[in-house]
């Protein structure tokens, strides 16, 4: 009997291209495997990939990683738990390393209270800079938002009407209040693995009343891998694994459910809608 759990790359859900639209690939975790994680998500269908650099000092490496490997590119920011770690961004600094052609998104930024509460001031200014940056350079902000929501919401709120910007709700688990929020200001959900889970249905259930061209899917690796790999390190190619709970959520075939994130894809992250590269890695 074979105990080893199903990889994406064996499943027809695969036929239609996937995109990862929040990973880090950076991270410890596949140092020395990124050749091997490229091309084990090419077999499962992931075509395209966005990974966040959380730290700007690190933004180089993260840069090098996307120049490296078609269908990668990259975000950059500071994460909301590394606000009181690292030097405040700039707005001028964000606009800059827009430039990148590979440079796709502002963020991650955003509110954490779960483990940096006594840094809330300090997390709201810079999610206000990185707004800004998000402004002015016509990329969608990407928000981390943890026990924050009654903040968060007030912020996107009062921000929005200051002066518009296009935004995904990364790795969504908050509540359905901060949900409406965000969808009623034309944001966009990001379904993680965390969706997957079986005592999840409050987070499905949200999934479930969005609007589904304001769905995304991503697996936040190395974190929060999907059944049946839950525990274990996450990485691009088990995207596969959430998008067929998507699918079932929202009343839809794999295929169309593939076909219609990667839209929503692009209609957020418009830089990197300009190349759709083969699942062989080269451009189309």
């Amino acid at each position: 009997m074979n105990d080893k759990p199903p990889f994406p790359g064996d499943d027809p859900f695969v036929d239609s291209p996937l995109v990862d639209s929040h990973c880090h690939l950076d991270f410890p975790d596949f140092q020395g495997d990124l050749p091997g994680l490229i091309e084990r998500a090419r077999r499962a269908g992931v075509t395209r990939m966005v990974t966040i650099c959380t730290r700007l000092r690190q933004e180089p490496a993260i840069r090098a990683i996307a120049e490296a490997h078609e269908g990668v590119f990259y975000a950059a920011g500071t994460h909301p738990m590394q606000a009181a770690e690292e030097p405040m961004a700039s707005v001028d600094q964000l606009v800059a390393l827009s430039a990148h052609p590979k440079f796709v998104g502002i963020g991650e930024t955003g509110l954490d209270y779960h483990y940096s509460a006594d840094s809330a001031a300090l997390q709201k200014e810079s999610l206000a800079i990185h707004i800004e940056a998000a402004r002015r350079t016509r990329l969608p902000l990407i928000i981390h938002s943890r026990d924050a929501d009654a903040d968060m919401a007030d912020i996107l709120i009062r921000e929005h009407a200051a002066g518009a910007f296009g935004c995904v709700m990364h790795c969504y688990s908050s509540g359905a209040e901060l949900a409406r929020t965000a969808l009623d200001l034309g944001f966009y959900l990001s379904m993680s693995g965390i969706a997957a889970f079986p005592r999840s249905a409050e987070i499905r259930a949200i999934f479930a009343a969005a609007p589904p061209d304001r769905v995304l899917v991503e697996t936040d690796a190395p974190f929060l891998a999907p059944p049946p790999h839950r525990g274990k390190r996450n990485e691009p190619a088990f995207v596969a694994h959430t998008a067929r709970v998507g699918a079932e959520v929202l009343g839809m075939s794999p295929r169309d459910f593939a076909a219609l994130t990667s839209a929503n894809f692009d209609r957020l992250f418009t830089k990197a809608a300009r190349t759709a590269p083969s699942r062989s890695g080269r451009q189309e």
